[in-house]
């Protein structure tokens, strides 16, 4: 039987703190809220106040339920209220001295057998226990922030620590309606030791001017899904916050530079720009603490102004390939209101093409996002060929064919003989150097890369990809067409991977160094990762879905490019798709999908 905890001490009443407090309040649980001063307390209570009148507000919470809630907590300063609790989380800065005095103080002030929990995302547990005289009944208990809304909870296990208290927190969590993961104490645990390099990395790449804090953030939105884009949630976090934890688990980590705090945080945080709270971090707020964006220096010209010059008139369009991204590709233009040229290898594949768009458009028609007339309409700008010499004069043309350098490149230079001068040439390359393909051209600054996300019809992020040789004019008429087709288009260099593939790939291959090292399992890493993150996926489902092989293929390309030791491919994923488990398309990849 697991053990059952009628009052709970919580030590730190900041937003982590108060957030706890209400977790176990709201679920019948006495709870002594203890701050080291009567003003820190008031602050905590206000916190928690807030925080459930607005559950009461938005119909979340009765208010005879807000009343019982309160009731159940007794607001105290110094740890000598903790004498009588079957259990303490702490929940103050993370600072290793602190935290151990904090559970000196706990050993001597507590029952003996009073579990001593530390809510610390990134500090060892193992040598915060150690300061006290019961290193056995110490564990971590990592909630999320905000507490309340946030499912998942990290149970972190030293060496030391016993299997029943272990089991008694596992319970706990249970009844506090949390789903729990259990891990042993290692740095940055399973959530942080993930998220903190993909935000440290974006960091990077912003601090490398390689596109603007709102491009990058867009697209990690629009291309992935993600609740908020990097520079965003860092600045949700608090920079120094971040600095704090990514400096840990570099130390701790063994020194991996993917947790090494890209330079520009240290100098935010230096100079006060800390995010949300301090009003100004990567963006700037209307006030301290506000979650409203203003404008700032930084902030880009409005779309129309920043468009109205410098782009050339686009309105008829080739489209060269047959597979999937051509296709939608096809309906995506053809719906904006452009002549289309859809050019194939034979009049068969042509067919199946013109098959598929018509597909598309008739499911469009069937859940009412598109009328008989706008499907007739797009259809009949539509002109299917076998032909390159069609596309004579076309103003833009898209290439969506093999990922093969060569076939590219040959396609490129067949485009530079028989289109007109002044036309766009675009590539949907997702990893090939776009300046390899413009070379092969006598009109490199007419070449730029459209990167459309698949299904191209309904994702709504483009990544224009400007190599060193791309005109600006050409650049403008890439964002003006994305923006006609009632896309999002972020600009970044020609880099491999681009602003997405860049700073997913690598995360999904943290992951699989995690299962590798069987620090934890790959339902448990899935779980942290949506429930402690909001993803909409686990990394190993989004691994399995989108091919072990094909994102073995795009690691190794950011590796052979970026020459960093972190973002070489994880050896087991190499493994798998060596014995062919490649993911949902051949059955069984990270996990096997012949049994669902």
């Amino acid at each position: 039987m697991a053990r059952e905890f009628t009052r709970v001490g919580v030590v730190g009443l900041g937003t982590m703190g108060a957030g706890i407090v209400e977790v176990f309040a709201r679920n019948g649980v006495d709870v002594t809220a203890v701050e080291i001063s009567d003003t820190a307390l008031e602050r905590g209570r206000a916190t928690l106040t807030g925080s459930t009148d607005r559950a009461v507000a938005k119909g979340k919470l009765a208010e005879a339920e807000r009343d019982a809630l309160m009731a159940r907590v007794d607001f105290r300063v110094g740890l000598d209220a903790l004498h009588d609790v079957d259990l303490v989380i702490e929940a103050v800065p993370e600072h290793l001295d602190l935290k151990q005095r904090i559970f000196a103080e706990l050993d001597r002030v507590c029952k003996p057998e009073t579990i001593l929990a530390t809510n610390t995302s990134s500090l060892s547990v193992t040598e915060i226990s150690v300061a006290t005289t019961r290193p056995n009944q110490v564990i971590g208990i990592h909630f999320f922030n905000p507490a309340p809304v946030m499912k998942l909870v990290e149970v972190v296990r030293t060496v030391v620590t016993s299997a029943d208290v272990v089991a008694d927190v596992e319970a706990l969590c249970e009844r506090l309606g949390k789903v729990d993961v259990t891990i042993s104490d290692r740095a940055g645990f399973i959530a942080n030791a993930l998220l903190f390099g993909y935000l440290n990395h974006a960091v990077g790449m912003f601090e490398a001017r390689y596109a603007t804090r709102e491009d990058i953030d867009a697209a990690m939105k629009l291309g992935c899904g993600l609740p908020m884009g990097p520079l965003a949630l860092m600045d949700l976090i608090g920079l120094d916050t971040a600095y704090e934890i990514l400096d840990t688990m570099y130390r701790r980590g063994g020194r991996d530079r993917r947790h090494a705090p890209a330079p520009l945080l240290k100098q935010m945080v230096t100079a006060g720009l800390l995010g949300r709270k301090s009003g100004r971090g990567f963006y700037t707020y209307e006030r301290p603490g506000s979650p409203k964006v203003v404008p700032d220096e930084f902030t880009p010209l409005a779309a129309d102004a920043a468009l109205a010059d410098g782009t050339r008139a686009i309105a008829k369009v080739g489209v060269v390939g047959s597979g999937t991204m051509a296709t939608g590709i096809i309906e995506v233009f053809a719906k904006a209101g452009y002549e289309v040229v859809s050019v194939t290898r034979g009049a068969e594949k042509s067919a199946k093409v013109c098959e598929a768009v018509k597909t598309s458009l008739n499911k469009g028609v069937v859940r009412g996002k598109l009328s008989e007339t706008d499907r007739d309409d797009a259809l009949g700008r539509i002109t299917w060929s076998a032909t390159l010499e069609h596309l004579a004069d076309v103003d833009l043309v898209v290439e969506a064919v093999i990922e093969e350098l060569s076939v590219k490149k040959a396609l490129f230079a067949s485009l530079d003989e028989i289109c007109k001068p002044g036309v766009v040439l675009a590539t949907t390359t997702s990893s090939l150097p776009v300046i390899d393909v413009a070379m092969a051209t006598q009109r490199p600054a007419d070449v730029v890369g459209l990167h459309f996300f698949n299904p191209a019809p309904i994702m709504p992020l483009v990544e224009i990809v400007q190599t060193i040789r791309t005109s600006a004019e050409t650049s403008a008429t890439a964002r003006a067409v994305c923006a006609k087709l009632g896309k999002t288009g972020v600009v970044c260099g020609d880099r491999s991977g681009f602003i997405v593939n860049a700073l997913l790939f690598p995360y999904l291959n943290d992951a699989v160094k995690m299962l590798e090292a069987s620090y934890s399992t790959a339902d448990d890493i899935d779980y942290a990762m949506k429930l402690g993150c909001g993803y909409p996926m686990g990394p190993f489902e989004l691994l399995d879905v989108v091919g072990l092989d094909v994102s073995l293929a795009i690691q190794r390309e950011l590796y052979l490019e970026l020459r960093e030791p972190g973002f070489a491919p994880a050896p087991l994923l190499e493994h798998l798709v060596t014995a062919g488990y490649l993911g949902r398309k051949s059955g069984r990849g990270f996990r096997d999908h012949t049994r669902r």
